[in-house]
């Protein structure tokens, strides 16, 4: 990893609770792919990591509750044919998922009355439209 990937403010993936496993990745890559261990599997033991705050922990442990195998949360990463490109992306990937189901809950929607005006505005353009229709019919016409 080149730098410290950043969840959000001054909290950063550790390099020392981050696990690497690289195996063959499928793909284009002629003989190459053969013979290189490029395809990149990061797990982050999110129950027992020590680098995020209690609350964040416990708002990601909930988020990815359907993610998560034994409290580690695993990313692969497979596109490029390098395995350093592949470490970039699945390191990038494992903090933005992070830092979205670390992040606070938005807040409530306060509910907002409709002017009465508007309301007035929008019934009379109503009863004006319908009149208009209403005098197209050739009802009253002999």
């Amino acid at each position: 990893m080149s730098a410290p990937y950043v969840i959000r403010g001054s909290v950063s993936l550790p390099e020392a609770e981050l696990m690497w496993r690289f195996s063959r990745s499928s793909g284009p890559g002629g003989q190459h792919v053969n013979t290189s261990d490029s395809q990149v599997e990061l797990r982050f033991d999110l129950a027992r990591s020590t680098a995020l705050p209690p609350v964040w922990k416990a708002r990601a442990l909930e988020r990815l509750a359907g993610r998560l195998v034994d409290g580690v949360v695993t990313v692969r990463a497979s596109e490029h044919r390098s395995q350093w490109r592949n470490r970039e992306t699945a390191a990038v990937r494992l903090a933005s998922l992070l830092a979205e189901a670390t992040a606070p809950p938005p807040k409530p929607r306060r509910p907002t009355r409709i002017p009465r005006g508007i309301n007035e505005r929008r019934l009379r353009q109503k009863k004006q439209r319908g009149d208009t229709k209403r005098g197209r019919s050739g009802r009253d016409w002999h």
